[in-house]
């Protein structure tokens, strides 16, 4: 969750200080409530931290500057172990000397033992936070070499942590050590950087290298080093950044919720490119799972947590449909504790945008050690799910830095979508005849979505008109149920107001006691050439609550004049076949969300209590 850079490179005009302040600056949506930096200047780790937004350094800076330095690093916080305060704020020194300096990503589960340890040593904590605790083991292991030194104290940490760690007597050195968290390296001329994700340092190189499980990296400006946590040398592998600096920033836009909106189409497009072949037949050669064996799948897992789960949810009624096979949704972080039943047979999916959400990746070993195949769908290449699946579909929406996940939700939907009509091509016969016609149809998607887009105007007009609202229901009925769900959790998580989606055929079992005159509730109304008459049901749900003095604000396709005498308000999306309606229906309900919320005064972007990569459980 928090976010970490690493810089070693040529000691002039202040470009270690320049590198990790803007690192920090792109990472600042990982991690918000205190912030940090470390230089090696002269004999000493030089530390300025703030408790607070990223500015808060900067000003602190500003009016205590450092020195020149090769080496630094930097850190944001999301706070785990003891509150945002300057005492717990990263970076921390080990040590009485003032030498070593350390930040940290992750939780460590053993450090009340390993603290008690250090104070039965005299050993005074000056903070709260686990960190402390492994920056002062450090100190203590260091006999002049910083990487045999974090080698001897990982093997002492239990849990889940990205260290990195800088020493003054090693001037040009910056160690980091990963387990269940993330680290990329960034491969520079003469300089070298280490950061959460490729964004703390794409504006200095599209070239990185990814580090596996239980690694250390050495890094200073002409080399590399890559060993195991057991000393054994090894290598990494390298890879492209296939976007630029540019793709973070706004654009243009007031926030970056807002222009990551408006780049859907660009997204699903981007998802679909490159993955049929001339006529018109999937090709999905990355999967690196035998046809054969995804052949005799008999029934498919999903493990996801929020949005990501709701993506999985939608994925469920499409793929069930088109394949035939079962399909259960297991929220990541219980599926280790249900006893699931899982064997060689089973597929297990897993979705996350950063490939580095703990629950997700726990599940995903978790599912290995019991037989299944696993396929990730992930947004960031390097990450941590994709390279512990037997394979990966990735999303290519580019980079998502808004907390409140947009673009990477459609995209999502989008590779779930690709991955079951895979599926029902590999079975042959009708299914792959329905699975081509689905897909052309995917493929106009996009432009619809762009459509959409600048036609909500209204949708804004409401969403002023509401900011002082308390409270918003949601409700849909199949692929609409998860998009009344992931509508609700928008506005919780940007505008801090109670919220929530219902199936609408729940409504009569005991939520419509909610309803009361004047109460807003959203119906996402499902095409009226859905099956089993779905269509009708929910104009009736919608009567049912605007007889008890609900206003209704409805979600239909064009053309859907039966909702016109129930709804207060009707917002028209474009026509498409029923379950590729959720990549529409959304947009409008992150468009309510993010507008709402912009009236009230909020952030947007960073949402309070809230972080981007979940990489704790």
């Amino acid at each position: 969750m928090c976010g970490i850079v690493g810089y070693v490179g040529p000691n002039e005009d202040d470009r270690a200080l320049s590198v990790v302040m803007e690192g920090l600056a792109r990472l600042e949506y990982r991690g918000y409530d205190s912030a940090g930096v470390a230089l090696l200047t002269g004999n000493r780790a030089e530390v300025r931290k703030r408790a607070g937004k990223l500015a808060n350094l900067s000003a602190a800076i500003e009016t205590d500057p450092m020195l020149g330095s090769s080496a630094g690093i930097g850190h944001t916080r999301w706070a785990t172990h003891g509150g945002p305060t300057n005492e717990n704020a990263h970076p921390h020194l080990g040590g009485t000397d003032g030498k070593l300096a350390l930040i940290h990503n992750g939780i460590i589960e053993n450090f009340h033992v390993l603290g008690n340890e250090l104070r039965a040593d005299g050993v005074r904590l000056t903070s709260e936070t686990d960190t402390e605790v492994v920056a002062h083991l450090l100190a203590r292991a260091y006999d002049g070499d910083l990487t045999a030194a974090m080698r001897q104290v990982v093997a002492r940490l239990e849990g889940a942590f990205t260290l990195l760690a800088v020493h003054a007597d090693q001037p040009g050195v910056v160690v980091g050590a990963r387990r269940n968290s993330p680290l990329v390296v960034g491969l520079g001329d003469g300089e070298n950087f280490l950061g959460s994700d490729v964004a703390a340092f794409i504006g200095y190189t599209r070239q990185a290298m990814e580090l596996a499980q239980d690694q250390i990296v050495t890094i200073t400006p002409r080399e590399v080093t890559v060993t195991g946590f057991d000393g054994t040398p090894a290598q990494g592998k390298v890879f492209s950044v296939d976007w630029d600096a540019a793709a973070a920033e706004k654009g243009g836009y007031d926030t970056f919720m807002e222009k990551e909106i408006n780049e859907q189409p660009r997204a699903v497009g981007e998802t679909l490119l490159g993955r049929t072949d001339e006529s018109g037949a999937l090709v999905l050669d990355e999967l690196r799972i035998p046809e054969e064996a995804l052949r005799r799948v008999g029934r498919i897992t999903i493990v996801a947590c929020g949005t990501a789960a709701y993506a999985g949810m939608v994925a469920k009624y499409a793929i069930e449909r088109w394949t035939r096979i079962p399909v259960e949704v297991a929220l990541a972080h219980e599926f280790r504790y249900c006893d699931p039943i899982v064997d060689e047979q089973t597929l297990v999916v897993s979705i996350s945008q950063s490939g580095e959400t703990m629950d997700t990746l726990m599940a995903v070993k978790h599912a290995r050690e019991l037989g299944a195949q696993t396929i990730a769908i992930c947004n960031t290449h390097g990450s941590t799910i994709p390279r512990e699946s037997d394979a990966v579909l990735y999303t290519h929406a580019g980079p998502e830095v808004a907390v409140a996940s947009t673009k990477a939700f459609l995209a999502q939907i989008t590779a779930c979508y690709v991955l079951g009509l895979y599926l029902a091509q590999l079975r042959g016969g009708s299914y792959a005849d329905d699975a081509k016609a689905v897909m052309a149809e995917l493929q106009e998607v996009p432009a619809k979505i762009e459509a959409l887009l600048g036609s909500l105007d209204r949708v804004r007009e409401i969403a002023r008109f509401m900011a002082d609202t308390r409270a918003v229901l949601f409700l849909g009925r199949q692929v609409g149920f998860p998009v009344a769900m992931e509508g609700a959790l928008k506005l919780k998580e940007l505008a801090y107001i109670h919220a929530e989606g219902f199936a609408a055929g729940e409504l009569k079992h005991g939520p419509i006691a909610l309803i009361e005159p004047g109460q807003p509730v959203f119906i996402v109304v499902p095409g009226p050439d859905t099956p089993h008459g779905l269509h009708g049901k929910v104009v009736s749900n919608i009567q049912e609550i605007r007889a008890r003095g609900a206003r209704t604000l409805v979600i239909a396709q064009e053309g859907d004049d039966a909702v016109v005498p129930f709804a207060d308000e009707v917002i028209r999306v474009p026509r498409t076949s029923p379950m590729l309606q959720p990549l529409l229906t959304t947009v409008p309900l992150q468009v309510f969300a993010l507008e709402l919320s912009t009236a009230k005064g909020l952030d947007v972007d960073q949402p309070r209590n809230l972080a981007k990569s979940v990489t704790v459980e």
